[in-house]
């Protein structure tokens, strides 16, 4: 009996084996079924499955797409464009990794060997190239009657490349030319037939025009062609530290702290934008409106705004470039022209990423940006805020006024801001300084109220006799601040606490007689 009841089960096993297996072969068979019916999709298979803005940005202005036979379609010219910007994509990995993955769905048959035979030659020689394309302005020449073939002309193509030869950067090279460029439609895809260099040009960095509220005249800026010193400073609420543009966002309360503000007679703040906080590339429409109502509340007030870009930000390669120029550009359009901005800030204290990130990285990413800034709000002025005044020398030849941050010795000060006067013509501005009141266990040698009040006092002193713009850091004390901001630790916390002039329970501290001079 129990041998027939064991023959049993092991047929019955048998069998539910037979079973699930054809099962699973089935299933099988339909996806492979599934794939060759539906075509093999390039975009995944580069692994590219999310859109262009997590990849490739360069800004792209079509000149013309006018066409004496069939008329360009707006889907078809949405296609192109899409395909032409994923070649450049794909030609910059491959350069940049000697790997041939992807140009065969990019580039047509001839094309594409031009670029095996560069990558064969590169991995020879160890030469790895990193580079991107900042800019395209194409010009329709031709589409052709039967949809399959497209001439474009793409004029002012400006790219950024490094080159390396065994790990080692041998140059950094910008260019700027327009190329002549052939597309084929094959198997559904738009594939470069032809792309051919045929001239470099150049081109003035744009200026700030002549309706703006704010220029620079020698070493001073000027409002409406009246000197103007900035006396200013910088600003968060004062349970939004490091967040203005948080959950905690409220107009009431920045409206009352605009009020304190001015009639301490102060007549510029200065706010910061995070990256990752406004969506990166993909701006979040609530953070731009948000924006808005400080600075009309800003303009009401007849305060100023120096607005920081890219606070926390700190990814300077190149494969990114296009990604921040559209971060960038999207919110400096938006505003291109509110008359409470006095300037655009570049980014805060970015010289404390050069050992980490590469300072030729940082420097070569700053520079494009100020481009890309002026371009997009031409009325407005630019600056980098650097951490110290040594490291403020870098790009002053570019920026409208030169910024750096003083949390040096009093008696410093005036040296300092002399030797960088020497260096640059450019209006000088004291973008932060300050002293924490806080004397404790975690700081016995810092200051108390009194003694933050007597710095204060001494520095505003200095100000008045030189004529110096300055703004102090910070308008409160703030009750929480972020680990990445200082640190974790309660002696880097407890100091950064205590900036203010007005304490976390709304009472004005001793330094605040001294906000101004």
């Amino acid at each position: 009996m129990t041998l027939i009841n064991n023959r049993n089960i092991t047929r019955a096993v048998l069998i539910l084996s037979f079973i699930l297996i054809n099962i699973l072969l089935l299933l099988g068979i339909s996806k492979v079924l599934d794939f060759l019916n539906s075509g093999a999709d390039r975009i995944s298979m580069l692994h590219l499955e999310k859109e262009t803005i997590n990849t490739y940005l360069p800004k792209v202005v079509w000149e013309s797409i006018d066409n004496p036979g069939r008329v360009m379609e707006p889907n078809t010219l949405k296609t192109i464009e899409k395909d032409y910007l994923f070649s450049w994509y794909v030609k910059n990995k491959s350069l940049q990794d000697n790997s041939k993955a992807g140009i065969a769905d990019y580039y047509t048959q001839n094309t594409r060997q031009n670029l095996y035979n560069t990558i064969k030659n590169n991995t020879k020689n160890e030469i790895t190239i990193e580079s991107t394309t900042l800019k395209h302005n194409p010009k329709l020449d031709f589409y052709s009657a039967d949809g399959q073939l497209v001439v474009f002309t793409d004029k002012n193509v400006v790219e950024f490349q490094k080159v390396y030869q065994k790990k080692k950067l041998i140059a950094a090279v910008q260019d700027t030319a327009t190329y002549k460029v052939m597309m084929l439609l094959e198997d559904g895809f738009w594939r470069v037939r032809h792309l051919q260099k045929i001239e470099k040009t150049t081109f003035p960095l744009d200026t700030v025009k002549s309706n703006s509220v704010f220029k620079i005249k020698g070493d001073k800026i000027t409002k409406y062609n009246i000197d103007f010193t900035i006396k200013g400073i910088n600003y968060y609420p004062k349970n939004s530290a490091w967040d203005t543009f948080g959950n905690s966002f409220n107009t009431d309360t920045i409206s009352k702290d605009f009020d304190i503000i001015k009639n301490a007679k102060l007549n510029t703040i200065r706010i910061f934008i995070q990256y990752d906080d406004f969506g990166k590339a993909d701006i979040k429409q609530e953070k731009l409106d948000k924006l808005k109502k400080i600075l009309d509340l800003a303009e009401s007030k007849r305060l100023f705004v120096i607005v920081t870009l890219f606070d926390f930000y700190s990814d300077y390669t190149l494969e990114n470039w296009t990604l921040t120029h559209r971060h960038a550009e999207k919110i400096v359009s938006t505003f291109r022209d509110h008359k409470a901005i006095l300037a655009w800030d570049l980014k805060n204290e970015p010289n404390l990423d050069f050992e980490n990130r590469d300072k030729s990285n940082v420097l070569n990413w700053l520079e494009h940006m100020i481009t890309v800034v002026k371009e997009s709000a031409p009325n407005h002025l630019v600056t980098i805020g650097w951490s110290n005044s040594a490291e403020a020398i870098h790009l002053a030849d570019k920026v409208d006024f030169v910024s750096y941050h003083f949390y040096n010795a009093i008696e410093d000060l005036v040296k300092e801001t002399k030797n960088l006067a020497v260096i640059t013509t450019k209006p000088i501005v004291i973008e932060e300084f300050g002293v924490p009141s806080y004397k404790g266990i975690w700081n016995l040698r810092g200051s108390n109220e009194k003694e933050q009040a007597q710095y204060h006092k001494k520095m505003q002193a200095l100000f008045k006799k030189n004529n110096l713009a300055f703004m102090s850091w910070t308008l409160y004390d703030f009750p929480h601040v972020p680990d990445q901001v200082a640190g974790k630790w309660p002696w880097q916390k407890k100091r950064q606490k205590r900036f203010g002039f007005i304490d976390v329970n709304g009472k004005k501290k001793p330094s605040y007689l001294y906000i101004n001079h």
